[in-house]
């Protein structure tokens, strides 16, 4: 689609309201400037549609479950209706359960948890290190680098093809790359897990904010998201999906609210009876206000239309590439290809140019919040720059001279929030930056690279 083309239709879908948006930061150079947050797939800002409804409900916080007051039945009815909000949202299947955790990382430990024994994990390479290294007390075997959505399912399958088809096994992938923003293959590679007699988790954190995931229609049997990177900033995350494994497994934690009965024996010793339902793996006073906020989100997603914000952010996605483009220092990222779908997240290097130092130059001169390094992905960058694994690139100075391989990348993130302005800012400022240089001097602190202000 051109960006002529999409321009039309994102006349009908202004950025949705995010908290931040008028929050101004101090320059370098002097003055003040609206800040463009450009680093969404670290943590996206709240929607203020979320934070007023947290804000409305506050007053009313109560203890959940147990409680006999109006307040904690309260609680315990918003609590579960968020349950059933993000099922919902998620295109769960009638006997799937929805688990709340603390993010994709702590979604994925649990599951990680549960597995049956002598479980067989398969990870690519390419993934995020919540997808790497999750899988401590399992067999994981790690998949090389696809580069084309092909070559992705048939290295899958020929990795399934020769284990035991009689044990267990899993299969984790990414929806959408935190690195590349390039969009998997998903309902593919879960139809060949499951033609080799392999489960799959999906990864969704970079997904789900910005395209519809269905557990159904992708035919998954997990998915993981985080609700600080769906516009809801509040500590909490999602493993949603099969129910057996789970029901089988040990609580993730042990405690309150994951037990159903607890006796004493005659021995000294206690009998424990869990709950089977989600409650067995979600001990303790649950995270209400971060399970409302998430359900908040998932509502205002819907609501708004992800047809609607898919288009809008495609037309802020061509804006960046061609504005990139334009720069022949700016070498753009990617597994798939330039032609490969994407969600708004570009990674890049600049000939030149220490990624360090071209971040906080973009924001100390521009107002411009972007991401620079391995992006918890150091396999991932590390193939796409060709980069020795045991060099580590130092924040002070040029890290790569033109033609020379870089050592880190820098990242440009965005979505529903983001308004034309930053985008364009960003692409002015990175034109700036390669053709006449930074106005300011940095320096190394605490390894990062920030402006010298001693003179």
């Amino acid at each position: 689609m051109s960006v002529s083309t999409v321009a039309a239709d994102q006349s009908v879908c202004a950025p949705l309201p995010v908290l931040g948006r008028d929050v101004t930061v101090p320059l370098v150079t002097g003055g003040e400037v609206t800040y463009a947050a450009l680093d969404y797939a670290a943590s996206a800002p709240a929607l203020q549609r979320v934070w007023d409804d947290v804000a409305a409900y506050a007053p009313y916080y109560g203890s959940v479950h147990r409680g006999a007051g109006y307040l904690s039945q309260l609680s315990t009815d918003l609590f579960e209706n968020a349950r059933r909000t993000v099922a919902e949202f998620l295109g769960c299947r009638a006997d799937d359960q929805v688990v709340f955790t603390r993010s994709t990382t702590d979604s994925l430990n649990l599951l990680a948890a549960a597995l049956p024994e002598d479980c067989r994990v398969f990870v690519f390479e390419t993934e995020h290190h919540a997808s790497l290294l999750s899988w401590r007390d399992a067999r994981v075997t790690y998949l090389d680098a696809p580069r084309s959505h092909r070559e992705a399912v048939e290295t899958l399958e020929r990795a399934l093809a020769d284990r035991d088809p009689h044990g267990p096994a899993l299969v984790c992938v990414t929806g959408a790359s935190n690195v590349t923003g390039e969009l998997w293959p998903v309902r593919e590679l879960a139809a060949a897990a499951h033609a080799h007699g392999a489960r799959i988790v999906l990864d969704a954190a970079q997904l789900a904010p910005h395209h519809p995931v269905s557990v159904a229609e992708l035919g998954v049997d997990w998915v993981a998201f985080s609700g600080h990177k769906l516009y809801a900033p509040f500590g909490s995350g999602v493993l949603a999906g099969r129910a057996d494994w789970l029901r089988e497994a040990q609580p993730y934690l042990a405690g309150g609210g994951a037990s159903r009965k607890v006796t004493r024996r005659t021995d000294g010793g206690v009998d424990v009876e869990w709950h089977e339902s989600a409650a067995r793996h979600e001990a303790g006073s649950p995270n209400v206000i971060g399970a409302y906020s998430i359900a908040s989100a998932c509502k205002a997603l819907t609501e708004a239309g992800f047809d609607t914000l898919v288009a809008r952010e495609r037309y802020l996605i061509e804006k960046v590439r061609a504005g990139l483009a334009e720069v022949p220092q700016v070498r753009v990222l990617s597994l798939f290809g330039d032609d490969a779908p994407r969600v708004g997240v570009l990674s890049f290097v600049v000939d030149g140019w220490n990624s360090s130092h071209f971040a906080a130059a973009l924001s100390a001169e521009y107002g411009i919040g972007v991401r620079d390094g391995l992006f918890c992905a150091h396999p991932l960058v590390r193939t796409l720059l060709g980069s020795d694994p045991q060099t580590q690139g130092e924040c002070g100075a040029p890290e790569a001279a033109p033609g020379e391989k870089s050592l880190n990348a820098i990242r440009v993130s965005f979505g529903a929030g983001t308004p034309d302005e930053h985008v364009e800012r960003f692409v002015r400022a990175v034109r700036e930056l390669v053709t006449d240089g930074a106005k300011w001097n940095y320096r190394t602190e605490d390894g990062r690279c920030v402006p010298d202000t001693s003179a």
